[in-house]
């Protein structure tokens, strides 16, 4: 029934899967460009397309009131960002514990322009031995997917400029929100 709805929504409103959805069952996914609050219902729609259950994160005050168990049930996790914990070893814990785990990361962290990416997407796959895909949604061209599957090799340079290059043509729904892929933490990388 869901993957049902999910293609009607996808078809009225002109967007299209593109490609095949990675093999693996565990993985960290980015989803960028992300500049809107439609991008969530693309994620959603999508997912469901490709029968792939994610789990994804979003600031906790959106689980308040009657959507909180919404959001959960389609695999929401609430983020306390005003609380001290270390939310990447929770998410490494949470690898750990399952067989099956895509968790979706936002790596903008919100959807206003931001000059750095956050790059608990990185630790979290380098810490759980999983790969980092590259998830997307092309308002230019209505098209969402994925792209390459990453194994962070600890050169988060090298790492990044992979991508960088796979981000570079993709148009978020506010492309002026949307800045080129990098992070703190690619000055004082590994080689």
């Amino acid at each position: 029934m869901l993957k049902r709805i999910a293609r009607i929504f996808l078809r009225l409103t002109g967007w299209k899967p593109e490609g095949a959805p990675p093999a693996r069952r565990r993985f960290v996914l980015i989803a960028a460009p992300h500049t809107s609050n439609w991008d969530l219902f693309y994620l959603l729609a999508l997912a469901a397309v490709y029968d792939l259950h994610i789990s994804y994160m979003m600031k906790h005050s959106v689980f308040r009131g009657p959507f909180g168990p919404i959001f959960r049930s389609l695999g929401g996790i609430p983020i306390y960002r005003h609380k001290r914990a270390d939310l990447v070893k929770q998410m490494v814990e949470a690898f750990g514990e399952r067989d099956e785990f895509v968790l979706v990361v936002p790596a903008e962290g919100t959807r206003s322009r931001v000059e750095l990416w956050k790059s608990g997407f990185y630790h979290i796959a380098r810490e759980a031995g999983v790969p980092i895909v590259c998830g997307y949604l092309d308002y230019a061209r209505k098209r969402g997917g994925f792209g390459p599957a990453l194994v962070p090799s600890g050169s988060i340079t090298d790492d990044m400029d992979v991508i960088r290059d796979f981000y570079a043509d993709k148009r978020g729904k506010h492309p002026h929100l949307f800045a080129e892929p990098r992070m703190r933490e690619e000055a004082g990388s590994a080689t």
